[in-house]
């Protein structure tokens, strides 16, 4: 692969900056670990891209020749962050941080620290709730006290629906679709499903969180916020990457 810029994509912030790269003329690598993460940065002239999740040893080979690697993971992908770290490491390849902006108002949210603790206060609750966490962590509500209430919204993968029907959800509590959302489609869910509760995760308004909220406000829901892990001491903000880029 060529390029001395590696990118580590599949957020929004990850395909902009491939998009910024790619219309100056720059060569870059991209990684991405689904293919749908693929498909957003597979199209732009001069973007390599590398679809697949690595561990450490294989980071490290594939990032030889790179001096710059912008962790552009999600703000919840905490070992996808130590790992790429570790393999700069490994490379000498100057290691970036691109940390996504908070909401600055983010209401009277009920505010726990993991998916598992959301989870728990559901479970010690009454009404249904629409859950927008993803499905790697789904688990969590595979109990009984939830299983007939509880919505999972999830992308439309078939590994990961068939991963949720094994933990015994029905499939009328699987919403498979891709965003963006918006306000009044998120609002039009909880309203359908006549949810009490919506929990998510503080993704930020690249994550669609301020849509959720308001949603949540309109329909009447409470929200249950999962937050978001400490950023490592000198991450940047996307304007930061980019001018350190020179694009």
């Amino acid at each position: 692969m060529s390029g001395e810029v590696a990118v580590f994509a599949g957020t929004t912030e990850g395909r902009e900056l491939c998009e910024r790269l790619s219309a100056c003329g720059r060569d870059a690598r991209a990684f991405t670990a689904t293919d749908y993460g693929e498909a957003l940065v597979c199209d732009l002239p001069g973007i390599e891209v590398h679809a697949g999740r690595l561990d450490e040893e294989g980071m490290a080979v594939a990032l030889r020749g790179c001096k710059t690697v912008v962790d552009a993971t999600h703000p919840f992908a905490v070992e996808a962050s130590r790992t790429i770290a570790a393999a700069c490491a490994r490379t000498g390849s100057r290691y970036v941080r691109l940390a996504r902006g908070r909401l600055d108002e983010e209401g009277e949210a009920v505010r726990v620290v993991s998916v598992a603790d959301a989870a728990a206060y559901l479970r010690a609750r009454d009404g249904c709730a629409l859950v927008t966490t993803g499905s790697k962590e789904a688990h969590a509500f595979a109990v009984p006290e939830l299983l007939e209430r509880v919505y999972l919204r999830v992308l439309p993968d078939a590994s990961a629906i068939a991963r949720l029907r094994g933990l015994g959800f029905p499939a009328a509590r699987i919403i498979a679709m891709q965003g963006p959302f918006s306000r009044e489609l998120n609002a039009a869910m909880l309203r359908q499903i006549d949810a009490r509760w919506l929990v998510t995760k503080a993704s930020g308004a690249a994550g669609g969180e301020g849509e959720k909220l308001a949603a949540a406000r309109d329909a009447g829901a409470r929200v249950v916020l999962v937050e978001r892990p400490v950023e490592r001491a000198g991450a940047c903000s996307f304007d930061e990457v980019c001018s350190l880029l020179g694009v």
